[in-house]
């Protein structure tokens, strides 16, 4: 029998050969993963579940099939095997009871072609859809894809022209932007497109060293109603999501897996706040703030945009306590959100086509209005604050502003500018944003305030952000391609996102670039993608996610320079877990883990 000092050193031993960095790490696997006819399969994904079932890590199978994978995980835990174009392959495991260090797997082929077919990604059902001209592809593409996967399974369901056109009318509630000719063709090609018949694609993945080396954690968060819309790190390390649809901030302690929230307070508002007269997504929407974007400032506050308010509000991460500044004028739908580094905030007002300055120190708000862009769009952008306040007090959740809408008969989204993402440059200071809509990025003196606005040579500039070198990247979510700019040159270079088939497009919706490589981090929606773009060599690597209807908004880093986001499809229950996630990608934690392991 061991003394207690044996064992207390057997403990040390164990958690050194183990944990890694002194943690002991409670289930741990290895081993290879096999074709059906033996051979190694290369960029398989073996994920481990914990026994809750609200947490996971995954890491990538290397160029000869083999994986390593350390977690925290104790109890009755499942491992699975992920290969495209191949069956899962699961398996229950005691741990660390039974620690089953070593499990091969080898993959079968699905049981029939509908099982092979249901396991194919959103973009691959989508390609099957066969528009009639350009302009009602790209009107699609744009006003079609950006809360939510379409092509997935919940989305693919076959449907009838009507029943299209009822749900189309429900998504012109949250921002849709369509003629009634755009959503008439949309409804009857979706109709055609998506039957319910099995399809067959010509998928390919890549596997390379890069991705072989990586780690991804999941940590669900919320229910099946909620909106986890983005994802910001604290100084203190700490994940912060903002519940657009429940009014509530979520924070998560990496280091214990924590899960806290902290509810917005009440406003004098009904349900859905200034948006009320909108058909909000049903269940989803409980809220009267909806928090959407965050940033912490000098002080130590997270600034959050409320998109349904309007309210501009801190929260203080050591006391909790929220505190709200209301702006005075029109200022529609509050987007994203960016701290210069004086500690000055800036935000776009994406409806009123306006960014906001607040300076913190003195709360001064101001409101800068943007270029009006044609006198079609300067009548939107005045009328529109006055129809959604009338409409919403006496007929809510009626979509009258919408039905009354000249948009619905001329120009469509060319009707609106949607100012969106917004970024500080860090050579100069100088504050830019894009337009969604109006396909131009703009330039805010912040001194002066003078705008200069210039158009891109690709459509749906997104959320772009900047480099070290003062050099913008941005997302062209209409044309499934990334655009870099030059400041000092006004000079634009555009890529194509590679996709898995030829006919299938990426919706790029956000990107950021890693602050110690240099390289951008591009999500790729419609594929369960993310993408990682080298800037010298220009080359991409792709990351396939875990989780079928993988739907990740703006991106951030950790100070060990890991890759967040938050996996918020909207409703959440379409996801294959039916919840949020906080998202991590480990760039490294695959590699050391292989080697902590022997593998």
């Amino acid at each position: 029998m061991r003394t207690r000092v044996e064992m207390a050193a057997w403990v040390v031993v164990w958690g050194a050969l183990w944990g890694g960095a002194g943690a002991v790490q409670a289930a741990s696997f290895k081993g290879t993963v096999t074709a059906p006819d033996g051979r190694p399969v290369a960029g398989a994904l073996v994920t481990v579940f914990n026994e809750a079932g609200d947490r996971k890590e995954t890491v990538y199978t290397s160029l000869d099939g083999r994986y390593a994978i350390r977690t925290p995980f104790r109890g009755k835990l499942v491992v699975r095997a992920r290969v495209h174009k191949f069956e899962d392959v699961r398996r229950e495991v005691q741990a660390p009871d039974d620690l089953a260090r070593v499990q091969d797997f080898r993959m079968k082929p699905f049981a029939n072609l509908k099982a092979l077919s249901d396991s194919l990604t959103a973009s691959a059902h989508l390609s099957q859809v066969q528009w009639p001209d350009a302009q009602s592809r790209a009107a699609f593409v744009s006003q079609c894809n950006y809360c939510h996967q379409i092509g997935n399974e919940l989305t693919r369901v076959p449907k009838t022209v009507s029943a299209w056109d009822a749900t189309i009318e429900r998504m012109e509630g949250y921002g849709a932007v369509l003629t009634r000719w755009e959503s008439s063709t949309i409804s009857q090609e979706l109709h055609k497109g998506l039957d319910g018949r099995v399809i067959q694609a010509m998928q390919k993945y890549v596997s390379t060293d890069e991705l072989s080396r990586a780690k991804v954690i999941e940590w669900h968060v919320g229910d099946a109603m909620s909106f986890v819309h983005d994802t910001d790190v604290g100084e203190d390390g700490k994940l912060y999501g903002t519940d657009e649809g429940h009014d509530i901030l979520w924070v998560l302690d990496r280091s214990t897996g924590q899960i806290s929230q902290f509810h917005q307070p009440d406003i004098d508002l009904p349900q859905g706040g200034l948006f009320a007269g909108m058909q909000l997504p049903l269940g989803v929407f409980t809220g009267k703030h909806g928090p959407h974007s965050m940033a912490q400032g000098k002080d130590g506050r997270i600034w959050i945009t409320n998109a349904l308010s309007s309210v501009l509000m801190s929260f203080d991460p050591k006391t909790h306590v929220f505190k709200s500044y209301k702006i005075d004028e029109a200022a529609l739908y509050l987007h994203t959100i960016r701290v210069d580094p004086q500690g000055v905030v800036w935000f776009t007002a994406a409806v009123s086509n306006k960014v906001g300055r607040f300076d913190p120190r003195t709360e001064k708000m101001t409101m800068i209005q943007l270029p009006h862009n044609g006198v079609g769009r300067w009548l939107a952008d005045h009328v529109t604050p006055l129809a959604l306040q009338f409409f919403g007090k006496f007929w809510p959740k009626q979509n009258l502003p919408v039905k009354v809408s000249p948009h619905r008969w001329v120009e469509g989204r060319g009707l609106v500018n949607l100012p969106y993402g917004i970024d500080v440059n860090p050579i100069d200071g100088s504050i830019w944003y894009a337009k969604l809509f109006a396909n131009k990025i703009g330039r805010i003196d912040p001194k002066t305030l003078a705008i200069e606005e210039i158009d891109t040579p690709l459509g749906g500039p997104r959320r772009p952000r900047f480099d070290k070198q003062g050099i913008l990247w941005i997302p062209a979510f209409d044309d499934s391609a990334l655009m870099r700019f030059d400041p000092a040159t006004r000079r634009f270079e555009s890529y194509k996102l590679p996709v898995l088939a030829p006919n299938e497009y990426e919706t790029p919706y956000a990107l950021n670039v890693h602050p110690q490589t240099g390289e951008v981090w591009i999500t790729s929606n419609m594929s369960d993608r993310v993408l990682r773009f080298n800037p010298v060599r220009k080359t991409f690597v792709a990351y396939p996610s875990p989780t079928r209807v993988t739907w990740l908004r703006d991106m951030v880093f950790t100070k060990e320079g890991h890759v967040c986001s938050s996996s918020s499809n909207l409703p959440a229950y379409g996801i294959e877990d039916k919840r949020n996630a906080f998202y991590c990608i480990d760039p490294t934690g695959g590699e050391k883990d292989r080697q902590a392991l022997g593998q």
